[in-house]
């Protein structure tokens, strides 16, 4: 077989655009080269020496961060792109044989390029679509409900060459099951009732923004990440620090196998996400955000994008919110590569810089020097949700539900041998 011709034409255009986009800052090389990837299906090595020497960081560094991550690759990976979830649900549900179906019909093998270059086929651990698996990734884009019948139609269009925004519509579905809802499914607040609720809360109090991170403390909320540490103490601690700016991280890199109850609230709940980090960095006096969005979310950028642009033209981001003097505050979404480690929040903040993800020694804590070194608190999706609810229900209102202890409610992901897999909100 011949062997297609790789097409690198406007490789250094597409350098430069993607530096210029991020502002050419070396914490923007793991973005930059994500864009670079998704444009050529790996990152050439005339990219790296340009990527090095425009972002005035080195080629070993450049190098490192293509190889930390499951996403990048200094190798072609084809005109398709083809990753299954190889999470236990979707392997009861017989994923590793639709892709030994795929390898067949495709002469291809596992983890390996095509002889022709046309395509390659691989496996992850989870793509956060344990609901509706079997799935995979096609380019970035979620294919779900699997089976031999999908496989094999899907090898005819990728042997005929067709675009993958000409496959049905219906193969990119996705479904979000919510079972049961609770106080965040069934939210029905717009956008920036939290905001002037703490605004207000804050102007009324001696103590200023303080007393946001008072009722945050008062409710009892622990963090929905999986630690459970009280989270007006960690915001607070924040807070006390000398160092500015401060900085508001949301941990969206969803990755324990079986999870996707953020896919959900980042698809549903997006602006209340975006209104509990904003009530955040009033409580801490941060001025940037964060949403780090695990790679194989990457389909939902383009809609988070619109979230924060529409919050932007209504003054909920940006200079002087809500008019308020001196309450400045933006929100940035960084995009993942495909590194379950990236979960655990010091790793987070490392690749948040543009680094390989490896966990931080300890015991430095983040509300200490985070980002940049910056006192920064990292949560998750849900958390913010319940911070939001706080502080415009009051933390009376958020302890009627759950435990002394434990208050509130809590979603949990359920799929495999079940008849209604789904998301499920109950009182904790």
């Amino acid at each position: 077989m011949t062997e297609l011709p790789l097409d690198l034409s406007g490789l250094d255009a597409c350098v430069d655009a993607a530096i210029d986009a991020w502002g050419g800052e070396p914490t923007h090389l793991l973005q930059v080269l994500r864009e670079i990837q998704e444009r050529y299906n790996h990152v050439p090595p005339a990219a790296v020496e340009r990527v090095a020497t425009r972002l005035r960081t080195s080629i070993a560094r450049v190098r490192g961060v293509i190889g930390f991550y499951d996403f990048l690759s200094d190798r072609p990976w084809g005109l398709y792109r083809i990753v299954f979830s190889d999470e236990v649900v979707d392997r009861m549900r017989g994923s590793h044989l639709l892709q030994e179906q795929m390898c067949r019909t495709l002469w291809i093998e596992p983890g390996k390029l095509s002889e022709d270059g046309l395509v390659s086929v691989a496996k992850t651990a989870a793509l956060g679509l344990g609901d509706q698996g079997p799935s995979l990734l096609v380019n970035g884009r979620p294919v779900t409900n699997l089976d031999a019948t999908r496989i094999e139609q899907m090898c005819n269009f990728i042997l005929e060459r067709r675009a993958v925004d000409g496959w049905p519509a219906e193969w990119f579905a996705i479904d979000d099951r919510i079972q049961r809802r609770d106080a965040i499914l069934d939210d029905a607040s717009r956008p920036g009732d939290a905001i002037r609720a703490a605004i207000a809360r804050a102007d009324a109090a001696t103590s200023g923004p303080q007393a946001v991170l008072d009722e945050i403390k008062a409710a009892n909320l622990r963090g929905r990440g999986g630690a459970g540490y009280t989270t007006g103490l960690k915001w607070e601690s924040c807070r006390r620090q000398k160092i500015e700016p401060r900085v508001v991280v949301c941990n969206a890199d969803e990755g324990e196998p079986g999870t996707f109850k953020d896919r959900v609230l980042l698809t549903r709940r997006a602006e209340l996400v975006v209104e509990g980090m904003t009530v955040a960095a009033l409580g801490i006096g941060a001025t940037q955000g964060f949403i780090y969005l695990r790679g194989e979310y990457r389909y939902l950028l383009d809609s988070l994008r619109a979230v924060l642009a529409r919050r932007r033209q209504e003054g909920l981001l940006g200079r002087a919110i809500l008019g308020r003097p001196g309450f400045d505050f933006d929100v940035a979404i960084h995009c993942g590569a495909g590194s379950y480690v990236c979960g655990e929040a010091s790793a987070l903040i490392e690749s948040l810089e543009g680094k390989r993800g490896i966990p931080r020694n300890r015991p430095q804590r983040l509300a200490e020097r985070g980002y940049l070194s910056r006192p920064t608190i990292v949560n998750n999706v849900e958390t913010y949700c319940a911070a939001a609810q706080i502080a415009l229900h009051g933390a009376d209102w958020f302890r009627r539900r759950g435990t002394a202890r434990s208050s509130g409610t809590k979603l949990i992901s359920v799929s495999g041998d079940c008849e209604r897999p789904g998301v499920y909100e109950y009182p904790l």
